[in-house]
């Protein structure tokens, strides 16, 4: 009787105090606004707060992980392929609303709670903020950035090996890392020796920021155009905002390119004002001589890194059709789509913006 009793005390007590070992395992982490965060490793709920956030997560292979995600990523998602490709998203509870307006600010943090994250992903945060939200929640808030804003900066490599620590998915940062790196490393091996006298001179317009806009919009520090040696005509100008530029029309015209490529973003933008100015247009030699491209959307909730990569390649067979013989970039997209987001989603891109590198219709 004794002996029983005994095995009866011995079990609870062992219900009473945790196993060894039981307590769930934290890492910490230095994020991109250099605090030090403690977090649960290898966690099953997390939220994805702010530009491009949860693309990151995506290409890390930890969209299983997210119970939550934010209203702006359920509206306009053409031009998001991370979310074309898991359309399983679309089902998850909101947590907050999202957007350009909610940059650095306070997020939705009863929306947020209601769905129970263990660690929350948020981009462009200031420091001091990221610590006050995460005292009133009372969960770890981990800051990641794309660096600059609107372009690719080699400081998003730094957010993919964070979240990939917390994630248990360093290995796949790595492959991430040097996929992108592989890449950028083909192009310029393809465009390296081309003499500069022999290079046209180019220009993008239509590009996303903050929202779309027409074909004064455009960037200085374009990796189509960085990664392939194009001769950019933006960067005879001064910045409006880090490497974006609102181009003056006047100035473009006096610039003169000699092909102008449309981002699809602002392309129907573009569309509507070639419409109603074609005289100003059909002024610039790029138009007249037909030499107007229209590529997949470089920005849409920040940089879409697959596109960038997939139209530096559409880029590169226009400028230079002899180094980029041996290539299709069309099957280079869904090559490009199928490892970062798990999915050859370039067929649903075709359909919403037309082929990739098609002559822009203005001309039909």
């Amino acid at each position: 009787m004794k002996r029983i009793g005994y095995w009866i005390i011995l079990f609870i007590l062992m219900l009473s105090f945790p196993a060894i070992g039981s307590e769930k395992k934290t890492v910490k982490v230095t994020d991109m606004a250099e605090r030090q965060v403690t977090v649960p490793f290898d966690p099953d709920r997390i939220v994805c707060i702010g530009p491009g956030t949860l693309r990151l997560i995506v290409y890390l292979q930890a969209e299983s992980k997210v119970v939550g995600v934010e209203d702006m990523e359920k509206m306009n998602a053409s031009g998001r392929p991370y979310w074309i490709a898991h359309p399983e998203l679309s089902k998850l509870p909101c947590c907050g609303p999202g957007g350009p307006a909610g940059i650095n600010k306070k997020p939705d943090m009863e929306a947020v709670l209601s769905v129970k994250p263990e660690v929350i992903f948020v981009t462009y945060m200031d420091g001091k903020l990221a610590d006050e939200v995460q005292r009133t929640l009372g969960i770890p808030i981990v800051v990641l950035s794309y660096g600059n804003f609107s372009t690719f900066d080699e400081t998003v490599y730094d957010a993919l090996r964070i979240a990939g620590k917390i994630l248990n998915r360093e290995n796949r940062a790595d492959e991430l890392v040097t996929y992108i790196e592989s890449l950028r490393n083909d192009l310029l091996i393809r465009t390296k020796d081309v003499a500069q006298s022999s290079k046209p001179s180019v220009y993008v317009g239509g590009i996303g920021y903050r929202g779309a806009h027409g074909i004064e919009s455009t960037e200085q520090h374009y990796v189509p155009f960085l990664w392939t040696g194009a001769k950019s005509v933006a960067k005879q100008v001064e910045p409006t905002i880090g490497s974006h530029v609102f181009m003056d029309k006047e100035i473009l015209l006096r610039l003169n390119p000699d092909i102008i490529f449309i981002d699809g973003g602002g392309l129907a933008m573009v569309l509507d004002d070639y419409r109603r100015k074609p005289e100003y247009h059909n002024a610039l030699k790029a138009f007249s001589k037909q030499k107007v491209f229209s590529l997949l959307p470089f920005n849409s909730y920040t940089t879409n890194i697959g596109t960038a990569l997939a139209d530096a390649y559409a880029v590169g067979k226009i400028l230079y059709p002899e180094r980029f013989a041996d290539l299709d970039p069309e099957r280079k997209a869904d090559k490009i789509y199928a490892f970062l987001v798990g999915a050859p989603v370039y067929q649903k891109l075709k359909m919403d913006f037309g082929a990739i590198g098609q002559k822009a219709p203005f001309f039909n």
